[in-house]
């Protein structure tokens, strides 16, 4: 089969979502049509139009097509996520489509390392109680040292990554600088790289737990991680482990946290996500002095649309000249 024709092609960019940032700006099509000016290329920057418009759409860029909307686009062939997750398109039809489906892994992996490094400084350090004390006008170095979670150093410690994708990746590489053993939990028990000196199955998660000081959260949203760190699993960890989520809130036990967490079984947890989210007011975990709270944004950042360009061009490159695509997704697996 010949490789499609830039000439026959159309492409829609749609990815509106409440918070800005997610939004793709008119560069992104800009550069499309700029590289392809024979190429139909429509960008939508709401949802009002996209009904009118699936029927003879061939490309989707955006977050989501809901199953109604999938329906209405008999010739779409592959459609690219600009989230790196994609549970929101792993339903049956989707799945059984045959469509091809990309994604945006590794856009966001810089800011979210570095927001997870700096997640687990605060917490090793205890930047939150200083906070607290500073916004008391208290000089509170005996309290803080007194405190139930002691300022320590990083360096000595085992850092527990469970998915080691893009982000877990270059996580780990930052991690390695101040002197952490790195050790992985993959699907598979193998990580494809020589950063980790240690590799799990998933299966063996419950064995790696005992070991580590931080348990990084990383790994994508499947039937299979539903829960994956629950009441038996904080347990497991050392009372002077901290928890890191910047994967998504359905993997943790969100109840078993709170418990864990107020008994102190388990040092604390820096949680850059939430079930639900917004997470709401009367949440215990706002008010928990052991909880280290940002609201979504390991991913932001200003750069994240410039890779986000550069990685549907050479896609869009790799398709018209019959090439793999970069992040296809295993609809199957669901990453």
């Amino acid at each position: 089969m010949n490789p499609p024709s830039p000439a026959n092609t159309k492409l829609v960019i749609s990815s509106y979502h409440r918070f800005t940032l997610w939004r793709s700006p008119p560069e992104l099509a800009a550069a499309v049509r700029q590289r392809w000016p024979e190429m139909r290329v429509l960008d939508l920057p709401h949802y009002d139009r996209i009904s009118s418009e699936l029927p003879d759409t061939d490309i989707f860029v955006g977050l989501a097509l809901r199953p109604e909307q999938l329906r209405q686009a008999p010739r779409l062939k592959w459609v690219h996520a600009t989230s790196a997750g994609v549970a929101q398109l792993m339903y049956p039809e989707f799945r059984s489509s045959g469509i091809v489906l990309t994604n945006a892994s590794g856009v966001h992996a810089p800011a979210m390392a570095e927001h997870i490094v700096g997640m687990i400084v605060a917490m090793a350090r205890n930047f939150p109680g200083s906070i607290r004390f500073q916004l008391q006008r208290k000089w509170s170095q005996q309290e803080i040292w007194d405190g139930p979670s002691r300022p320590r150093e990083l360096s000595g410690g085992v850092a527990l990554v469970v998915g080691f994708g893009a982000v877990g990746r270059a996580v780990a590489e930052r991690l390695h600088a101040f002197g952490m053993h790195i050790w992985a939990v993959t699907r598979s028990g193998k990580a494809g790289t020589s950063l980790a000196e240690r590799v799990f199955p998933a299966a063996e998660l419950n064995e790696a737990l005992p070991s580590a000081d931080c348990v990084i959260l990383a790994a994508p949203e499947t039937p299979e991680t539903q829960h994956l760190i629950g009441a038996e699993q904080l347990a497991a960890m050392k009372r002077s482990a901290f928890l890191v989520n910047v994967a998504r809130g359905s993997l943790v036990d969100q109840g078993a946290l709170i418990t864990a967490l107020e008994k102190r079984a388990i040092a604390g947890a820096a949680l850059d996500v939430a079930s639900p989210e917004p997470l709401p007011p009367e949440s215990p975990l706002w008010s928990l002095e052991n909880v280290l709270i940002t609201p979504h944004t390991s991913g932001i950042s200003e750069r994240n649309w410039l890779r986000q360009t550069e990685l549907l061009l050479d896609n869009l490159e790799r398709w018209f000249n019959g090439q793999p695509l970069r992040n296809r997704v295993d609809v199957d697996r669901g990453y």
